[in-house]
């Protein structure tokens, strides 16, 4: 794990970082992620997620690909050559590029699973438990 132990870790309990710069999108997931005992750190920016992948271990990334500033492409490229072991969890709803596509490019770029927005709960809690090796 990168940064060695955080004082504040639960142990056995999963770490996972959502970047997402909808505060409605990012309240929901992390309430889902909550709600299944998941320990949730949560960024509005490319550039936040990054700040914290280097000072604290996480088990998971959630990454939404269209962000202001460091867009979820930047940061998976980014967070997969500075921590390979860390899975990524691409997430769009949409842009400029056809969401297939942006995905598709994501994944190349290291993200280990990808969602379409809108996803419901148990999509969701399906794809992290599956990328943080849980039954």
């Amino acid at each position: 794990m990168p940064g060695g132990d955080a004082p504040d870790t639960l142990p056995g309990v999963p770490r996972i970082l959502i970047a997402e710069d909808d505060a409605d999108v990012r309240s929901v997931v992390a309430r889902h992620l909550g709600n299944a005992g998941y320990e949730v750190l949560e960024t509005a920016g490319g550039r936040a997620c990054l700040d914290v992948l280097r000072t604290t271990p996480v088990d998971l990334v959630i990454v939404d690909i269209y962000m202001p500033e460091v867009d979820g492409i930047a940061v998976i490229a980014q967070a997969h050559r500075e921590f390979a072991q860390v899975p990524i969890l691409a997430i769009s709803g949409g842009g400029t590029v056809p969401q297939d596509r942006t995905l598709e490019i994501a994944q190349r770029l290291g993200a280990t699973r990808t969602l379409t927005k809108p996803f419901d709960r148990e999509a969701l809690l399906a794809s992290v438990r599956e990328l943080v090796g849980e039954p």
